[in-house]
């Protein structure tokens, strides 16, 4: 059987620019081991694969895979997903709804002149915090020193709203660029409550990054050694919903632009929004654009001995 795929590049208005997504349609019939096996040929930092909904009231069951994982959520193959099922779609759709291992993910439509330009999930899951690490720990994952890290607001710590990730502060946004990843520390701090990646951020921003209210790099273990991943729509609302938490505004609505990906070439906007009411987190959202790159089809050559 021949199966279509569709690659874009998500957070991003440019071609080049943003994460790349490998959206695998009509997944019906591959097993988990196929998938996995898939994604790992694709080796972009997510591959999704839509399948029928089990219940017919949502539009889709979405599974994602990582070169090595399967997720039960992640942000920019949500993005990217329903961006490419809107844009295929014959009639127009105001919102999609996924359902993955995390829960249900609405995914809002946005639209000009008739042309999808944008889309914006909401989270599946209310904030998780767990555990705290210390400035020392995650300094010495991303090869600061502990005095880089910025602790006056919130302590690193592993944070979710379906899929959890190590956040933290650095001092500034040279800090940020002189970051790599060291893997003794990441052997010795991670995984963590769940958490296999550091996502961190600064909010010294300079005037040529205005366009964004906050920067931010993300580390995680690949096939062969470390990655960095350019936009990563999971870890950014997650880390947007502990700011809002944090924020004494009872009612209201947080919105932030995060950039990511700036210092490996790939620069993504991610455009964000945390709805508060009497206190509490009500909705947490984040969203942005897509454009495609590829689309082919692919035959798989033999059984798989795992199937």
């Amino acid at each position: 059987m021949q199966r279509r795929y569709v690659t874009v590049d998500v957070f991003t208005d440019r071609a080049f620019g943003g994460n790349q997504l490998a959206v695998v349609l009509d997944a019906g019939g591959l097993s988990t081991a196929q998938m996995q096996a898939i994604a790992t040929e694709f080796n972009y930092s997510e591959t999704t694969f839509v399948l029928p909904p089990r219940d017919n009231a949502n539009d889709a069951e979405v599974r994602i895979f990582t070169p090595v994982r399967e997720l039960p959520f992640a942000g920019h193959p949500n993005v990217g997903t329903a961006f490419v099922l809107a844009s295929l779609a014959r009639e127009p759709r105001p919102r999609l709804l996924f359902e993955e291992k995390a829960g249900l993910v609405p995914v809002e439509i946005v639209r000009e002149q008739g042309r999808v330009v944008s889309t914006e999930l909401t989270a599946p899951q209310p904030l998780s915090r767990l555990a705290e690490v210390s400035a020392a720990d995650v300094a010495a994952c991303i090869s600061l020193a502990a005095d880089d890290i910025k602790v006056d607001r919130h302590a690193p710590q592993v944070v979710g709203v379906g899929t959890p990730f190590l956040v933290a502060e650095v001092r500034s946004r040279e800090a940020l660029q002189r970051a790599r990843p060291d893997a003794a520390a990441f052997g010795r701090v991670l995984p963590r409550d769940g958490a296999f990646s550091v996502w961190f951020y600064t909010r010294d921003v300079p005037a040529s990054e205005s366009f964004s209210d906050r920067q931010a790099r993300m580390f995680m273990r690949g096939t062969s050694g470390f990655a960095e991943d350019p936009a990563t729509g999971s870890a950014t609302v997650a880390a947007v919903s502990l700011f809002a938490e944090l924020d004494p505004t009872r009612d209201g609505e947080l919105k932030l632009t995060i950039g990511q990906g700036f210092d490996m070439g790939r620069p993504s906007i991610l455009r964000t929004r945390v709805r508060k009411q009497d206190g509490k987190i009500v909705s947490a959202h984040v969203g942005g654009s897509c454009v495609q790159m590829m689309e082919g089809t692919f035959r798989l050559a033999g059984a798989d001995p795992s199937s």
